[in-house]
């Protein structure tokens, strides 16, 4: 019997959907049909490269009725409409992070793909990255002991012409800065190996950039089990830096920056360790520190693969509507603690 063929759509012709339309290409049964944009020119362009059909508008597209599933890649405060409409019509969503802005607006998009019975799941590439699978395995299985401390930073730069006409650095449709946009990534990692988050204190400065939202930010944590735990995220640390992570305990300590290994230790030395050292000590990636661009579509692969196989096998996906609210709210969290001056406790 033959596999059936997925018709894939992207919403949005940007930067990001250059990835999302490279990843797609690498997915068995999938074929990329269509692209939407805010204006025919885009469309055109992005359509013509890719051997697809342009449209004006994502309603317009959502309204072809051989879509099975889109991709969501326009400005993130613009994610819920179009996640909507597409439950209305039956198509599965898989949204560029954050899914939304807006913890209201994310809760609206998770109830309509419930009622339409179909998937809407988040985009949080670094999930899928071999090493963070070694680093939950670790974590998971006690190898750290009683955890103490965990801290990620993203010390990265953008300079004011990145900002400069676009919706990047907007309260409307960034929703935030260094942490909504580039921290997030770390943030979710975060929210996804250590348990729930019982206090934050935080501090945000727009300290360098013409921008309306924060360009630095710094939050202190404490978990549900008594680890303390540090979040520092900017684009205002020339020339800009890998991505960092570290967590230690009675037992271990790990450390890692971008996607190599800087401190593999245990007080239980297993066979495996020092080929994880081996492994895991050279990266191999800029990682987007100074350039956005500068990051490979290998993950957003996995990441969509996994998504299609949870709808092929009518199954939950990882990283559903609910998964991918877990980061935002953190990141509201952080900037009702800098804005209040208080310490919010949950």
């Amino acid at each position: 019997m033959s596999m059936r063929t997925w018709n894939w759509g992207i919403i949005g012709a940007g930067m990001i959907a250059e990835f999302h339309a490279k990843a797609i290409a690498e997915l068995e049964n999938v074929q990329l049909v269509s692209v939407c944009a805010n204006t025919e020119a885009s469309a055109s362009r992005f359509a013509d490269k890719h051997g697809i059909t342009p449209y004006v508008g994502y309603e317009s597209m959502l309204d072809d009725a051989e879509l099975d599933i889109v991709s969501v890649a326009t400005p993130s405060g613009l994610h819920c409409e179009p996640a909507l409409l597409a439950a209305d019509k039956g198509i599965h969503v898989i949204c560029e992070k954050p899914i939304e802005i807006a913890t209201d607006r994310i809760d609206a998009m998770v109830a309509a793909h419930k009622s339409a019975g179909t998937q809407l799941g988040g985009i949080f590439p670094y999930r899928f990255n071999d090493l963070t699978q070694v680093l939950k395995h670790a974590i998971d299985s006690g190898r750290l002991g009683k955890i103490s401390y965990v801290s990620v930073g993203v010390p990265w730069w953008r300079d004011q012409a990145y900002y400069q006409d676009t919706w990047k650095g907007t309260q409307a449709l960034d929703g935030g800065g260094a942490l909504m946009n580039q921290s997030i990534h770390m943030i979710d990692l975060l929210c996804h190996l250590m348990p729930p988050i019982v206090s934050v204190s935080a501090n945000v400065a727009t300290a360098v950039h013409d921008i309306e939202v924060e360009d630095t930010a710094s939050a202190n944590l404490v978990f549900e089990n008594g680890a303390l735990g540090h979040i520092y995220g900017t684009t205002a640390s020339y020339p800009g830096r890998l991505r960092q992570f570290e967590i230690t305990g009675s037992n271990g300590t790990i450390a890692c920056v971008e996607d190599s290994i800087t401190e593999w230790q245990f007080r239980d030395e297993q066979p495996e360790d020092a080929q994880i050292r081996e492994q895991y000590q050279a990266s191999s990636t800029s990682g987007g520190a100074s350039d956005p661009a500068a990051i490979t579509h290998e993950n957003h692969r996995r990441n969509f693969e996994a998504f299609l196989n949870a709808i092929t096998n009518n199954e939950p996906f990882v990283i559903d509507g609910l998964e991918a609210k877990k980061a935002v709210k953190l990141i509201l969290d952080i900037y009702e603690s800098a804005r209040s001056g208080t310490v919010l406790k949950f």
